[in-house]
């Protein structure tokens, strides 16, 4: 039944069972077998099948979240058991969106103190690729923005406010006032991340309430591509304050408080909801509650 679910939960993920069988590692033939014996163990019909694959049938999509359920408990109890023997050990994986990157290591670096066997896997990701990754287990957790968009049914830990600076090169015209307002920024050219970034949402929406036209020269789901052309041309980019101070050391670069409004995002740990918690997980959010929000 688990070898079964498992096909099943990878082929829900690539939607294409030559896709599946590969991520698989088996042959295609043995992919479909092993989901036609689930559909007839569970006495229901949960894949459209035609000369490809159609989606999931309604029955499908139930099975989908109870498979997810039995996987992720499956994974759960190895942990457990991993752990009574040997202490945390493997890899935890995270997906952060691209402006907590700089703050990620705050929280894996006193990890691995308190477990110095754990590695990490850390990747860049949307708020809605790091939700679809926790979902599909391919995140332990994430680190995300806690407030303003729905999360769905997952638990919390707030790290940090997130505040934005205007970042520009030390010439630059706006580089001589202490702060700036939201609408001093209609007079420069703009790089900002890309629209699917909650980032570039939240920032487009103070942009456009002071009146700023929201057309930036350069768009990415890259800091380092923003800084880079701030550097190059004398525009400016919108960072929060944390994801700027990387940047700032060593380069002619200032980063200028930006008001009305002062707006301010809750950064947080994401988790998947579920009790108990892995071991894993636990020790995750007991690190998390410790961070240092200063």
């Amino acid at each position: 039944m688990i070898e079964r679910l498992e096909a099943f939960l990878a082929l829900a993920k690539a939607r294409h069972f030559g896709r599946a069988a590969e991520a698989m590692g088996v042959t295609q033939p043995t992919l479909s077998a092993a989901i036609r014996q689930l559909e007839d163990q569970l006495g229901v019909m949960l894949v459209r099948r035609g000369s490809r694959f159609q989606g999931l049938t309604p029955e499908g999509e139930r099975v989908l979240d109870w498979a997810r359920r039995i996987s992720g408990d499956v994974k759960g109890m190895k942990e457990e058991l991993r752990a009574a023997r040997e202490g945390l050990t493997g890899v935890l994986r995270l997906a952060v969106i691209p402006t907590a990157l700089g703050a990620v290591a705050q929280l894996t670096s006193r990890f691995s103190a308190a477990h110095p066997r754990m590695r990490f896997s850390i990747r860049s990701a949307t708020t809605t690729q790091l939700l679809a990754a926790i979902e599909d287990h391919e995140a332990d957790a994430g680190i995300g923005y806690l407030d303003n968009e729905p999360l769905g049914r997952v638990v919390t830990v707030p790290l940090y406010t997130e505040r934005y600076v205007a970042v520009m090169r030390a010439d630059a015209p706006l580089a001589d006032r202490d702060r700036l307002r939201w609408g001093d920024l209609a007079q420069v050219e703009l790089c900002l991340l890309t629209p699917d970034m909650q980032n570039r949402r939240i920032i487009a929406g103070h942009l456009r309430a002071a009146g700023v036209e929201v057309a930036p020269k350069v768009e990415t789901n890259s800091t380092i591509v923003l800084i880079s052309h701030v550097l190059a041309t004398g525009w400016v980019t919108i960072l929060p304050e944390r994801g700027a101070a990387i940047f700032l050391e060593g380069q002619p670069l200032v980063a200028r408080p930006l008001t009305a409004p002062d707006a301010a995002h809750e950064i947080g740990l994401i988790a998947p909801w579920r009790e108990p918690h892995t071991p894993l997980l636990t020790a995750l959010l007991a690190e998390a509650r410790r961070f240092d929000k200063s």
